[in-house]
Formats: structure tokens, C-alpha cells, sequence
């Protein structure tokens, strides 16, 4: 089958020269909900990499204060001098260094896939996030049309392989329950787009990304904090009485309220 032929053999099949690659960070998705906003003054970028989404969203807020936030040494010295601000921290133990309720924007690309300290991270974006302020993030979709096809025949997903980084699995639907069952009634779905289709090139893929986005290679998410945060996420863990230990911090306000 072709479809699995391709997971298999991943970069080196023969249709892998027809796809663009860059189309799975979606810049274009990042540009078109960066100006639907009205208003931004201060953006976090959650693994900033090379910059490249700091450098769409101040494009589109000339403005803005942009902070990038790095584990990576490599990434956090090239970055270096091409934003506001840069704190080297580990974000699935550390705090994010920004008072409650003080960013208008934080942004995540192809990052809380590789995140086993998923309630903690998404404590601490909706505690530093304004009430109005958005959290914008893409990951891959593991129920993309090509994964759909690969698991009735039996293969495993592309994105989602064992022997890689990848530990979280995303679609619209679970990623939307998984807020709703956290923070329910303190957030707002802004915006959703799609970008990148296997195995298509560009202009075909956008076209079937914009018209099927929850098949797409990547999901998009445009998601508005709409009243203050109570703690949400930091209390799920216990109160759903997951068997598996998580990291919520220990601040006393949102554990215990």
C-alpha cells in the first residue's frame, strides 16, 4: 500500500520531493491569527527555535515586546539578540518568569508534542496569560487523513513513532476536551486552521488543509482566556485521580483552592 510505503520510508520515498516541509510549521496560519488580533503588546514564544514566529507576529505587531524561552543551548545562542527578552529554562519544571495575568500572547509550534508535563505547562501559560490574552499553539495531528489510512493498514502513525520525541498525541476534538475538562468556561476556541497534507505538494496541500484542516499534517489553535484562571489544570491531575505522577507545582493557591 502506498500510504504505508511512505511511512515506512519517511524523507527518503520518492514522494517526499513533492512536499514542502516548512508547510508543517504553518507560517502562514501563525501570520493570519497574529493579525487577527487586535491588540498585542507582549509575546512568549514556548521553544523559540530559530525565531522565525517572533519574527511573523512582529511583522504584524510592530510594537509588540517579544520573549523567547529555550532549553536548548544551540537555539538559545542563535536567537540571542534577535528578541526583547530570552530566559533558558526547562518549562516542564520551572515556572514561567512573568507575573499572573501579564502576556497577551504565548505561542507554541510543534513543541507540547514533546511534553510529558502537559497540566503544568498549560498551568502556567493560563496564569501568566491576561484575561482577553490568547494562547496559540500548533502540533501535529494524529488523525491526520494519512494516519487515518496508515492505521487500517495496520502501520503506526507517522508522527507518533515510539523511537522518537514525540509523547503526546493531538486532535481538535481531544485537544478541546482536554481544556473544556480542565478550565471549563474560562476559554474560548478563536481560531482553528490546518496546514501541511501528505502526501500533496504546497499549493494542492494548502488548498486541502484549508478545506479539510482536522485532516491535516499539523492543527492550529487560536484559544482566548476569558476569565481569570483558578487553577485548572495544576487541580486535574488529582481531582481526575490519574494513576501516573505529574509535576503541578507547589503553589499553595492553586493546588489546595
Amino acid at each position: 500500500m502506498v500510504a504505508a510505503s511512505f511511512a515506512q520510508r519517511g524523507g527518503r520515498h520518492l514522494l517526499a520531493g513533492m512536499i514542502d516541509h516548512g508547510e508543517t510549521y504553518g507560517a502562514h496560519v501563525i501570520d493570519r491569527f497574529a493579525r487577527s488580533l487586535p491588540d498585542v503588546r507582549s509575546v512568549v514564544d514556548l521553544g523559540a527555535g530559530s525565531g522565525r514566529d517572533l519574527g511573523i507576529i512582529k511583522a504584524a505587531h510592530p510594537e509588540v515586546e517579544t520573549c523567547a524561552i529555550e532549553a536548548n543551548e544551540e537555539y538559545a545562542t542563535a536567537i540571542r539578540g534577535k528578541v526583547d527578552r530570552l530566559h533558558f529554562l526547562d518549562i516542564e519544571r520551572d515556572p514561567l518568569p512573568f507575573a499572573d495575568e501579564s502576556i497577551d500572547l504565548i505561542n507554541a509550534n510543534q513543541m507540547l508534542e514533546h511534553l510529558k508535563e502537559i497540566f503544568w505547562v498549560f498551568h502556567e501559560v493560563f496564569r501568566s496569560l491576561k484575561v482577553g490574552g490568547h494562547f496559540m499553539f500548533g502540533v501535529p495531528n494524529v488523525a491526520s487523513l494519512h494516519n487515518r489510512l496508515l492505521l487500517l493498514a495496520g502501520v503506526h502513525p507517522t508522527q507518533h513513532k515510539l523511537a522518537s520525541a514525540h509523547v503526546r498525541p493531538f486532535s481538535k476534538g481531544d485537544t478541546i476536551r482536554f481544556l473544556e475538562a480542565c478550565i471549563p468556561g474560562q476559554f474560548t476556541l478563536a481560531g482553528f486552521a490546518g496546514s501541511q497534507f501528505y502526501p500533496l505538494p504546497r499549493p494542492a496541500a494548502r488548498l486541502a488543509a484549508a478545506t479539510f484542516p482536522t485532516m491535516a499534517f499539523s492543527i492550529f489553535f487560536l484559544v482566548k482566556k476569558v476569565t481569570p484562571y483558578d487553577g485548572g489544570f495544576a487541580k486535574f491531575p488529582t481531582r481526575a485521580q490519574l494513576e501516573t505522577n505529574f509535576w503541578t507545582g507547589d503553589d499553595a493557591r492553586f493546588r489546595h483552592g
